[in-house]
């Protein structure tokens, strides 16, 4: 294991910030905690990294017990959201900043900086200041900077939530490929479902102090446990229904399942990309229904149906438009209960 966290309790005052939290990452994993503003991600995040520390509870590093130990004493680093730079040293300068506190000099200093800054594709700037960068450049240097002293774990707190849409997306892929070619532990939080999505290996969706699920990105969005990792990861259409023979029962009529739900009464969670188009009525879960509204967003098409206020997702050439009458299933696959 990298890091672990168990039983970890905090409150200010009255709010309870985290609630019995645990957390277990895999040496060289990719983990998210992933959720709104306010659920306490960014509070175990401090905790992690010894700038708060927990009311009850343990944090581990590397088998180690650093529950008590302050940050400079943690093999861990943080990149902020502010990126934090020095605005009067220079590239390298803000790197090497770490290895001047702890007394570091001359080549070892420049050998280590250099290749940090090589690793960002910086290295041809090391002599600017950080007003001379554009917020991009800006998030690598503190990248540089947080893995110039080789820490266990990598702690990125919403560091890319600055930068626009475009650069965002850039972003993300060099920040997984660098991780992965590094090997290093990150523990990214976001509010962003789509970030979360694209860089790790494993998300933690937490609400109001708790975690709520946790498991890869992609067991997450198709098996969601209820109805708010549901709606929180992606878009989902939910159906309420109740446990008939063949199937779940609902205003749709009879959706059938690969696998009963252990519920009576419940919801069931449907993707909008797992409801499909079809010529012809289906053989299983087929439902005629009508286009109410149909968005065109370039790559694919979102189409409002009745009945059940649907949410389907169809290629454009498909030609679906508002008023048309088509055949769509509910693949029995994607459809999946929801426990809470």
């Amino acid at each position: 294991m990298s890091l672990e966290a168990y039983a970890i309790y905090k409150n200010y005052g009255e709010v309870e910030a985290l609630h019995n939290v645990d957390l277990v990452t895999e040496r060289g994993e990719f983990f998210t905690l992933l959720g709104p503003s306010g659920c306490g991600k960014t509070t175990l995040l401090r905790i992690i990294a010894g700038l708060e520390l927990p009311d009850s509870g343990t944090v581990m590093l590397t088998g180690g017990n650093v529950t008590t130990l302050p940050a400079n004493e943690r093999n861990v680093n943080t990149v902020f959201q502010s990126y934090a730079l020095f605005p009067h040293l220079t590239l390298f300068e803000n790197v090497a900043f770490g290895m001047r506190s702890r007394r570091l000099t001359g080549s070892v200093v420049t050998e280590k900086v250099m290749a940090a800054l090589a690793m960002v594709h910086m290295e041809d700037k090391k002599d600017r200041l950080p007003s001379q960068l554009s917020g991009g450049q800006k998030q690598r240097v503190a990248l540089a900077r947080a893995l110039v002293n080789e820490p266990e774990v990598l702690l990125l707190d919403e560091p890319m939530s600055a930068l626009d849409a475009k650069l965002r997306h850039a972003v993300q892929a060099e920040l997984r490929q660098l991780q992965q070619k590094l090997g290093k532990t990150f523990i990214l939080v976001t509010h962003d479902q789509e970030e979360a999505l694209t860089v790790s290996d494993r998300i933690a969706v937490m609400r109001q102090g708790r975690v709520v699920q946790c498991a890869p990105a992609r067991e997450l969005y198709e098996r969601p446990v209820n109805r708010y990792v549901a709606d929180f990861l992606g878009k989902a259409n939910i159906i309420a229904g109740r446990r008939a023979e063949g199937g779940v029962e609902t205003e749709l009529g009879l959706l059938r399942l690969d696998a009963p739900p252990a519920w009576e009464q419940g919801e069931l969670a449907i993707r909008p990309e797992n409801i499909v188009f079809h010529p012809e009525r289906p053989a299983v879960n087929g439902l005629r229904a009508r286009v109410s509204e149909a968005f065109y967003r370039g790559d694919r098409v979102e189409v409002w149906l009745e009945p059940g206020n649907l949410r389907m997702s169809a290629a454009p050439r498909r030609g679906i438009a508002k008023g048309d009458e088509i055949w769509i299933e509910l693949l029995p696959s994607a459809l999946v209960p929801l426990h809470e």
